[in-house]
């Protein structure tokens, strides 16, 4: 398994968007969720929304029709 960067978003819509992929049976993940939470900042920091290779285009494809 190998996880494959499918976008990068503001930290609330991540969340939305591993929702959204995990409604449609797609494993995903948000990575630096939490980064430099310490000194106020983790809001102007995107939180990338990783998942399994295999899956990137089917995720691509979803995240396309919903925008």
């Amino acid at each position: 398994m190998s996880l494959v960067e499918v976008g990068r978003f503001a930290r609330n819509e991540a969340y939305i968007v591993v929702g959204r992929l995990e409604s449609e049976g797609i494993m995903a993940l948000a990575l630096d969720g939490n980064a430099s939470i310490a000194d106020g900042s983790q809001f102007f920091i995107p939180v990338r929304v990783m998942v399994d290779d295999d899956d990137v285009d089917a995720a691509r494809a979803i995240l396309a029709e919903s925008a």
